[in-house]
C-alpha cells in the first residue's frame, strides 16, 4: 500500500488532475446516478476555502513580523499591474463587443438577489469588509478585512521577542503543511467536481448560447495569452510564454474547477515558492489579488452590458464605451464585496446605457445559465495572473539589479 502511494505522489500533480478530470467525465456521462462521486469535488473546495483564511492570516503576519527595516517589495508595482491588467481587460471585452455584436435571448430574471446600486455602495461595502471583525472575517473569509488584520497584527508584532515571532512562524508552517497535504488530493476533488457539472447542468444547455461564450471566452483567451505575454516581456526582456503557460498549467487548471480564487490561494502560495520569489511579498500579494486582480470579472461586466445594450438597440458611442471600460474595471475591482461576483455588477454597469433593471436582471440570468463556463474560465485568469504579476514584478526589479531570475 505505501509503494502504491509513493508512486502516486511521483507523479506530478497537473498529470493526476488530467486523470481525475478524465474519469470524472467518463463516470458522469457512463454512470450519471451515481451522485456520492460529487461529495469529492465538495469536500475539496470545502476544506481548501476552510483552511485559506487561516493560512493568509498567518502567512502574512509572519512575513511582517520577521520583515527587516529597509528590505524593499515589489507590493507598488504589483498592484500597478492588478489595476492595469484589469482595465486592459475591460477594454478588450469592449472591442471584442463591438466586433463581434450579440444578441441575447432573454430568460427569467435572476430571484432572490439583489444588485448594487451604483459604484458608491460597492466601494462602500469593500471598505466596510476593512473593518470586519477580524473573528468573523477568518469565519466568513472575508479576505480584505484578512489582509487588513494581519497587516495591522504583523506591524504590530516587529518588536516582539524572537520566541513570540517563532510561535508564529511555526503556526503558519504548520497551517502550510495542512494545505499541501489538502491540495494533494486535488485529482480526487476535481473528479467529483467534473462529475458534478456534467451530470447536473449538461452541456446540452449551453449550446443556444453558444456566441456569448465564445465572446467571454474569446476575451479571456486574448488577455492570457496575448496581453499578459506582452507584460511579460516588458518585464523580463525573454520569450513570456514558458511563465503564462507555466502559471496557467499550475494555477489556472486548478482555479478552472474549484472556480474560487480564494480556494486557489494555497495552490498560487506553492507556485510562487516554486518559482523562488520573494515570500515577504508573495505572502500579501496573493491575497490582494484574489480581492482586486479581477481581470476576468472586467470582461464578463463589459460583455454582458453591451450584449444587453445591443439586444435593446441602444447605440453606444465610442466615449460612453470608454467609461464602460473604466466603470467595469473599478466595479471589478470591488467584486469581492458583493455576494455573487461580477455577475451582479451589470445591472450597474447596464444603468449607464438606461437600460432598465428587470431587463438587467433577466442578463443576469442568462450569466447563470453560461456561467459554468463563464465562471471557470474568469477565475482561472483571474487566479493565474495573480502569480504572474507577482512573478512579473519581481522579475523585472531583478533584470535593473542585474540578477537572474528563475522565469520558468
Amino acid at each position: 500500500m505505501n509503494t502504491l502511494v509513493t508512486k502516486w505522489n511521483n507523479i506530478s500533480l497537473v498529470k493526476r488532475i488530467i486523470m481525475g478530470l478524465i474519469l470524472g467525465t467518463v463516470l458522469a456521462l457512463v454512470v450519471p446516478s451515481a451522485t456520492p462521486i460529487a461529495l469529492l469535488g465538495s469536500l475539496f473546495v470545502g476544506a481548501l476555502k476552510a483552511v485559506a483564511p487561516v493560512l493568509v492570516f498567518f502567512l502574512v503576519m509572519a512575513a511582517l513580523c520577521q520583515h527587516k527595516e529597509g528590505k524593499k517589495t515589489n507590493m507598488k508595482s504589483i498592484v500597478f499591474l492588478y489595476l492595469l491588467g484589469t482595465l486592459i481587460a475591460g477594454m478588450v471585452a469592449v472591442i471584442g463587443s463591438f466586433m463581434f455584436p450579440i444578441k441575447l435571448t432573454l430568460v427569467a430574471g435572476a430571484e432572490g438577489v439583489t444588485p448594487p446600486g451604483g459604484v458608491g455602495e460597492v466601494l462602500q461595502t469593500l471598505l466596510m469588509n476593512v473593518v470586519s471583525n477580524p473573528v468573523s472575517s477568518l469565519a466568513n473569509a472575508n479576505y480584505i478585512g484578512i489582509l487588513t488584520w494581519a497587516l495591522v497584527f504583523g506591524l504590530a508584532l516587529k518588536n516582539s521577542s524572537d520566541s513570540t515571532k517563532q510561535v508564529i512562524i511555526n503556526i503558519s508552517d504548520a497551517v502550510s503543511q495542512a494545505v499541501r497535504w489538502i491540495i494533494n488530493l486535488a485529482p480526487f476533488g476535481i473528479m467529483g467536481l467534473v462529475f458534478d457539472t456534467i451530470a447536473t447542468a449538461g452541456i446540452e444547455s449551453l449550446f443556444s448560447y453558444g456566441q456569448l461564450i465564445v465572446l467571454l471566452v474569446g476575451c479571456m483567451a486574448f488577455v492570457a495569452l496575448v496581453v499578459n505575454p506582452i507584460l511579460t516581456f516588458i518585464a523580463t526582456r525573454k520569450n513570456p510564454y514558458p511563465l503564462v503557460f507555466k502559471c496557467l498549467k499550475e494555477s489556472g487548471i486548478t482555479a478552472f474547477f474549484t472556480r474560487s480564487s480564494a480556494a486557489n490561494i494555497p495552490v498560487n502560495m506553492g507556485l510562487c515558492k516554486d518559482l523562488g520569489l520573494d515570500e515577504d511579498t508573495y505572502s500579501v500579494s496573493i491575497p490582494l489579488g484574489a480581492t482586486i486582480n479581477m481581470g476576468g470579472a472586467a470582461i464578463t461586466i463589459s460583455v454582458l452590458a453591451l450584449a444587453a445594450a445591443h439586444t435593446m438597440g441602444v447605440k453606444v458611442d465610442i466615449g460612453t464605451a470608454v467609461i464602460l471600460s473604466v466603470l467595469s474595471a473599478v466595479s471589478a475591482c470591488g467584486a469581492s464585496g458583493v455576494a455573487g461576483g461580477s455577475l451582479l455588477l451589470v445591472p450597474l454597469a447596464c444603468s449607464l446605457f438606461g437600460i432598465p433593471n428587470d431587463i438587467a436582471m433577466q442578463v443576469v440570468g442568462v450569466g447563470f445559465i453560461v456561467g459554468v463556463i463563464q465562471d471557470s474560465c474568469e477565475t482561472a485568469l483571474n487566479s493565474s495572473t495573480d502569480v504572474l504579476y507577482t512573478a512579473i514584478a519581481e522579475f523585472a526589479k531583478n533584470r535593473k539589479e542585474g540578477k537572474a531570475s528563475k522565469v520558468a
